[in-house]
This record gives structure tokens, C-alpha cells and sequence, in this order.
């Protein structure tokens, strides 16, 4: 009896590790072009998911960071990121003018209902999730201190190993 409740244990944490899909949610990208998030892809090579908003000081700060050394990532991984706002509706028209005057090259959706966030579980930004080839999420970690994103190259370089 205790064998068979060892490996019921052992099979459900096996199943909950394994890597989860991008749930489907339709949002816009900043320039009002209509996303189904499910559909989000890059050509068989990893991407990162990264949750920010305008006043979220440590989600700008983490941009920054790694649009310092995008153009790098993207020679060694081919990796894709897109940066999701949470703005609220009323916000969102300054979403693009503060891309733009940052020079951030990514893919940016609008989230505004919070929804994507919802479904992902995110509760907290900076939130960062790394996407394998395949389109499953294979790491994700909140928060941001200076030089974390090596942790999230880190994440990509294993993920463009698959």
C-alpha cells in the first residue's frame, strides 16, 4: 500500500514538473495588431516572456539590462523576447512611446485586462518566463536584481539546447 502511494506521489510531481503550454489569450501588440498568445513562436528557438509596467521601476531597470545585450543573446540562442504590459486600459497609449524612447527592440503586448497574467499565475513583475522551441515554458522567476539576467540567458541557453 505505501509502494503504491510512493509512486502515485512520484507520477503526480513528475507530471506537475513537466513543462506547461502558453495558455491562449487574444491581446494587442502596441501597435494594435490582434495576438493569440498560444500562437506566440519563434521559429523552433526559445523566447522569453517577460511581465512589465510603466511604474514597475525594477521591470524597466531589467529591460534595460538585457536590451544591453539582446543583439548578443540573440547571435548565441536565437532567442525572441516579448515584454507583456499590465498597464491598465487608461495607460496603455504611454506603453509605446516608452518603448520607443528606450530603443527596445522586443515584442510588446498589451494586457490590460490582465488576463495573460491570470492565466500564467502571475502575481508579482518583474515576472520572466523562458519558452523552449516547442512553445512550452520551461523556467520562470520573479523579481529582478542587478545581473539577473544571466540567470535568464542561463534559462535560454538550456532551452535552445533541446
Amino acid at each position: 500500500m505505501i509502494r503504491k502511494s510512493f509512486f502515485a506521489v512520484v507520477a503526480l510531481l513528475m507530471a506537475m514538473s513537466a513543462s506547461a503550454a502558453i495558455p491562449s489569450v487574444s491581446l494587442k501588440d502596441i501597435n494594435g495588431k490582434t495576438v493569440d498568445t498560444a500562437q506566440l513562436s519563434n521559429d523552433g528557438k526559445p523566447m522569453v516572456i517577460s511581465f512589465f509596467a510603466l511604474w514597475c521601476k525594477p521591470c524597466q531597470r531589467e529591460l534595460k539590462a538585457i536590451a544591453e545585450v539582446y543583439d548578443e543573446w540573440q547571435e548565441e540562442t536565437g532567442v525572441k523576447l516579448i515584454a507583456v504590459s499590465i498597464d491598465e486600459a487608461q495607460n496603455e497609449q504611454k506603453v509605446k512611446p516608452l518603448v520607443e524612447s528606450k530603443g527596445w527592440e522586443y515584442e510588446v503586448l498589451l494586457d490590460p485586462n490582465g488576463e495573460f497574467k491570470r492565466q500564467l499565475g502571475v502575481n508579482d513583475i518583474p515576472h520572466v518566463f523562458v519558452v523552449d522551441g516547442e512553445g512550452n515554458i520551461v523556467w520562470n522567476h520573479q523579481g529582478y536584481v542587478d545581473g539577473g539576467e544571466e540567470d535568464i540567458l542561463e534559462a535560454v541557453k538550456k532551452a535552445a539546447e533541446k
